[in-house]
């Protein structure tokens, strides 16, 4: 198996600068912001996502995202790159984003497929989160 270009590149950049790459966490309990975390047993892998967001007008707007990732690199690259996808989106538009769009990007090979389908799953969780907070 090999990992595409994109996939190397995005995971060394982010091990190389994390918070940059928005690796961190914030508060659970605030309530701007909303929280997933889904892991796989069976690879290892696990995603926490952080997504923190405002009401504008009458949207609520994905203004910053934080992640921990514990796996592989296609895992931590799909993480990351769930980040860029995210920042700037309304909450409705967030969750239209699925995890072939996160593999698409990343050219991900079929056997790490699943890690694209975590940070999908996350997605749906952190903004479950924030909107139980509405």
């Amino acid at each position: 198996m090999a990992y595409s270009k994109k996939v190397i590149q995005k995971f060394e950049d982010t091990l190389r600068e994390p918070e940059k790459h928005s690796v961190g966490r914030w508060d659970p309990t605030d309530s701007d912001i909303g929280t997933g975390m889904v892991g796989a047993p069976a690879c290892g892998d696990v995603m926490r996502l952080q997504i923190k967001c405002e009401k504008k007008d009458n949207s609520h707007i994905i203004n910053d995202v934080k992640f921990k990732t514990y796996g592989c690199g296609s895992a931590i690259a799909s993480s990351s790159e769930l980040v860029n996808m995210l920042k700037g989106k309304t909450l409705e538009e967030a969750k239209e984003i699925k995890n072939k769009d996160i593999a698409e990007a990343l050219e991900l090979p079929s056997i790490k497929i699943h890690c694209s389908v975590l940070a999908e799953d996350s997605i749906h969780q952190a903004v479950a989160d924030y909107e139980s907070k509405l």
